[in-house]
């Protein structure tokens, strides 16, 4: 049996090393940098499940004393910040910090490839960083460099791609973007399927019958349908492989095994709408049509 004194002082103990803990906490949550702009069906539990934490906590963070949240509020969340820097793209900031690319997009209400140089993305399980002297920058888990780009609206630019194929007219994550969905549209198939794929998107920008950018045609969204299975079933949000980058880089360059395609299904389909369509080609299991 634990003598009575010796149990007070357990207690104590437990008491003051629980309090200890609990001020660290509140001390980090306090000067965390991130921030988090409630959305449509936002709860504090569902916003709690993606940065790590819990309803209580962020309730003490930005001393709230109900749970209600209106629609664009501003929240104080616990993780860190990183600076979108020339050449990111939102798949290599997640694979950087081994983040999933969904958290990420969550975390910051962002559901398109599209970044500016400067702009602020929230690291959900990243503990803030704290600077012991509060005026200094080192740029540590920041991303940020001492050369400061001030010009936040600059699109992020890529160059020539590993294919040699000179991509410079499009975005670094337009060309990652493009990637991912011919990776998931056409793994297994042959190459020149894949980049008849790729041609596809780029003959829908140039038609004036769809929107102009990649990012706008992949995500593209008639009467409440994604027009690319990719994009509702989350399969566009997986890593493409060196073949799907470089067929990506062909057709952005102008390579067309499609014909002029507007439209691709493969050979199974019985979507009496989409056989309809006029055949430019067959490729392998793939159909292209106008």
């Amino acid at each position: 049996m634990i003598n009575a004194k010796k149990l007070r002082t357990v207690i104590l103990t437990t008491a003051a090393a629980c309090c200890i803990t609990l001020s660290s906490a509140a001390a980090v949550y306090a000067d965390s940098p991130a921030a988090y702009t409630v959305v449509k069906g936002d709860s504090l539990f569902k916003i709690g499940q993606i940065f790590h934490t819990n309803t209580d906590a962020l309730m003490r963070m930005n001393n709230l004393k109900t749970i209600s949240l209106n629609i664009g509020q501003k929240l104080k969340v616990p993780c860190d910040t990183y600076t979108v820097k020339k050449g990111d793209t939102l798949y290599l900031i997640s694979q950087k910090f081994q983040i999933s690319l969904d958290q990420l997009r969550k975390a910051n209400g962002i559901y398109t490839d599209a970044l500016n140089i400067g702009q602020v993305l929230n690291l959900p399980g990243i503990q803030p960083q704290i600077e012991e002297n509060a005026g200094t920058n080192t740029g540590a888990n920041t991303g940020s460099d001492t050369d400061t780009n001030t010009d936040n609206s600059e699109e992020i630019k890529t160059g020539t791609g590993e294919n040699g194929s000179d991509t410079s007219g499009y975005t670094t994550a337009e060309v990652e973007l493009l990637s991912r969905l011919i990776h998931a549209e056409a793994q297994g198939e042959s190459y020149e399927t894949k980049v008849a794929v790729g041609a596809v998107v780029v003959n829908r920008m140039e038609s004036g019958l769809f929107p102009k950018t990649v990012n706008g045609v992949i995500y593209q969204n008639i009467n409440g349908y994604y027009q690319f299975t990719p994009v509702v079933n989350g399969w566009i949000d997986k890593p493409a492989n060196a073949e799907a980058v470089k067929a990506a880089g062909e057709a952005l360059c102008g390579a067309d095994p499609s014909k002029g395609a507007l439209f691709y299904y493969d050979t199974g389909t019985t979507n009496q709408w989409i056989l309809s369509k006029p055949i430019t080609v067959k490729i392998g299991n793939m159909v292209f049509a106008l």
